[in-house]
């Protein structure tokens, strides 16, 4: 009987697949590189380990090995940036381990090639620009810092006076991570189908100015997305039966300004001083910086943007 489970052990052991990755400090490419052939190996059924190390035998003998080892080879799942000539660029942005993983398993992850690139573009990029000291944004106020998904991710780092171990604290980052990729890729889902919802209301609209949608209640970031590229849009009418908003376009995706304000005169107010000044009697609400008003209803939001137009 002890045979036997020797044996049993000894081939438990070959079935197991080893994810390979430096020791020390960790970063937000490695902890979703980690994140991605997991949630891979998961839903393939395979059972694994994680070994964070820099012990050249056990990274040469890895199933999966990344941000380590100096070679880049998708055949052999390695997968490390490091070493000279690094392993790619696209879009002037060198590859880091979570993008040379994500370019070989994210379809198998994510299910469509169009969420593999929408998820490639929306933070894939962002997190191998930030591991290469590629800095993607203009910081406008020197002594304010942005924070990033490399913050959240650093928060798990134990700091100098801190008796922690890193490979417990990588083991707590990895479910984040693995959390945020799932429902960054749910989410990509949705935003695909979403977008031909919106789209369809552009279509159909006899004014392309002003875009009424009478599907479910979308988001404003979701309505961005989806009509950026249609210069003609200026004010997006949505919402259920509780309340109704009007939402002004941006004039570049990750720009604040409007391609067009509500009236200056709106700005801040609410319920009888809206009413009063634009005559629409739902009137509920119009942001300081006139990009967005509230109406209880479709026609009185109808109403505001149209007014809004004609200014």
């Amino acid at each position: 009987m002890s045979y036997l489970k020797n044996i049993i052990m000894i081939i438990d052991k070959k079935l197991k697949k080893t994810l390979v990755t430096h020791d020390g400090s960790f970063h937000t490419d490695d902890i979703f590189a980690a994140a991605t052939i997991s949630i891979y190996l998961e839903k393939n059924g395979e059972t694994f380990e994680i070994i964070r190390t820099r012990d050249k035998e056990i990274i040469d003998s890895g199933d999966y090995v990344f941000d380590v080892g100096g070679i880049y080879d998708s055949r052999s799942n390695k997968f490390d940036h490091h070493q000279t000539g690094g392993a790619g660029v696209r879009e002037g942005i060198p590859y880091a381990a979570f993008g040379l993983v994500w370019q070989k398993f994210g379809l198998e992850v994510a299910g469509k090639k169009e969420v593999v690139d929408f998820i490639e573009r929306k933070f894939v990029i962002s997190v191998d620009a930030n591991d290469n000291g590629v800095d993607l944004s203009k910081n406008n106020f020197p002594n304010i810092l942005a924070y990033t998904l490399q913050d959240v991710f650093a928060t798990f780092s134990p700091t100098a006076l801190e008796d922690m171990e890193k490979d417990k604290q990588f083991a707590k980052a990895l479910v984040w991570a693995k959390e945020i990729l799932k429902r960054e890729i749910k989410k990509a889902n949705d935003q695909i189908e979403i977008t031909k919802i919106i789209r369809n209301s552009y279509e159909k609209a006899k004014d392309k100015r002003l875009i009424v949608i009478d599907a479910p209640k979308v988001s404003r970031y979701e309505i961005w997305d989806a009509l950026q590229d249609f210069p003609k849009s200026l004010f997006v009418v949505y919402g259920d039966n509780e309340d109704w908003s009007i939402v002004a376009m941006r004039k570049e995706k990750n720009n604040f300004g409007n391609r067009k304000n509500f009236p200056t005169t709106w700005a801040g107010l609410r319920g009888k001083e809206l009413q009063n000044i634009t005559g629409v009697q739902d009137a509920v609400f119009c942001h300081n910086n006139l990009f967005l008003s509230v109406a209880k209803s479709k026609e009185g939001a109808i109403k505001l943007a149209e007014l809004a137009l004609s200014v």
